[in-house]
């Protein structure tokens, strides 16, 4: 997906060399996961070129954010503090990242409050 997100379109070969050459997974694997995809409606076709197709993502990279990070929280039970202290133990969250959520939650914050 982030292939597709970072060109806009893709072949299935494309999608592949996307890969590094240490990690490249087999043509059928990527063809096989392409196809899945499309029959969940996150990637489709939008033209044929000779004997390939070309696909592009339907959704969006921040809408799959967003779905990931639900679902996540979900498994606490909503709760967003066990996984906080799981980011700040592991040198994943900075105290910059602290400061710019604190900006987005005093922005928000005002919005709600002018509605």
């Amino acid at each position: 997906m982030d292939a597709l997100w970072t060109r806009g379109t893709a072949s299935i070969r494309e999608l592949q060399e996307a890969f590094s050459d240490k990690k490249r997974p087999a043509y059928t694997t990527v063809q096989t996961t392409v196809y899945r995809l499309e029959a969940k409606k996150a990637v489709r076709r939008v033209k044929k070129v000779g004997n390939f197709h070309i696909f592009e993502a339907t959704i969006s990279r921040d809408a799959v954010q967003r779905t990931l990070i639900d679902d996540l929280l979900a498994l606490f039970g909503g709760r967003t503090q066990p996984v906080m202290a799981h980011l700040i133990e592991s040198g994943r969250l900075s105290l910059e990242d602290v400061k710019e959520a604190e900006k987005t939650l005093r922005r928000l914050s005002k919005e709600e409050k002018s509605q």
